[in-house]
């Protein structure tokens, strides 16, 4: 059995960033991995220059995704002023376009456990989680929390095995952990934390809440 940490998202607009160069600012169907050590990071009150104590969350716990209401996309248009476009680097004095993507009114439900090599606890993530040092958000700071984060703690087998016991269980689940018969996804949403804005790849585990998943890719 190991312990979970479960947590809510929920507001009336949320923004999970996939890979862009400014124009267009899409969002994930789900908080990936980077979203969400930037949000338990903002709780514990970790600061951005902090490299050391970044780098203790990130191998300090895994994840796992319920999509509970996946919510519908809105598109919301900017111009910005010293952006970066395309692969051209800064534009510095010029005026941009862009354009970014918002879910409103989704839900997901989040389990989060201990790695083997942990440095923050669980114990200690829960209590930052239910009293923040900075202010949580759904990605980008136009997107407030509807309700607190915190859910529960509880004991299970597994991940997929936590989420059962909170709400519907109905949705998909992107996992950290694989079970048997998930489907293999690359995600590139691993935070490189000494490249500022650089990524890494990833192995993401789709599988239905409550039971296999039979899609194709």
């Amino acid at each position: 059995m190991n312990d979970y940490l479960i947590l809510k998202l929920q507001g009336p607009m949320q923004a999970w960033g996939r890979e862009s160069f400014e124009g267009l600012r899409p969002s994930e169907l789900f908080p990936g991995r980077s979203a969400l050590l930037g949000l338990l990071g903002a709780c514990l009150g970790i600061d951005r220059t902090d490299q050391q104590q970044q780098k203790a969350l990130a191998s300090s716990v895994c994840f796992a995704v319920r999509v509970d209401q996946q919510g519908q996309k809105m598109t919301d248009y900017h111009t910005v002023k010293n952006a970066r476009e395309d692969y051209r680097g800064l534009k510095s004095h010029e005026t941009i376009q862009t354009w970014r993507e918002y879910w409103q009114d989704a839900c997901y439900t989040v389990a989060t456990w201990s790695t083997d090599n942990t440095v923050i606890t669980l114990d200690a993530i829960a209590q930052a989680v239910k009293q923040p040092l900075y202010t949580p958000v759904l990605g980008r700071r136009s997107c407030p929390l509807a309700r607190p984060l915190f859910e529960t703690t509880l004991a299970a087998e597994s991940a997929l095995a936590a989420l059962a016991q909170v709400g519907d269980n109905q949705g998909a689940v992107y996992s950290d952990e694989n079970s048997t018969g998930a489907i293999e996804l690359k995600k590139r949403d691993v935070p490189i934390i000494h490249q500022s804005r650089q990524f890494a790849s990833r192995t993401v585990f789709l599988a239905a809440s409550a039971g296999v998943l039979h899609v194709s890719e």
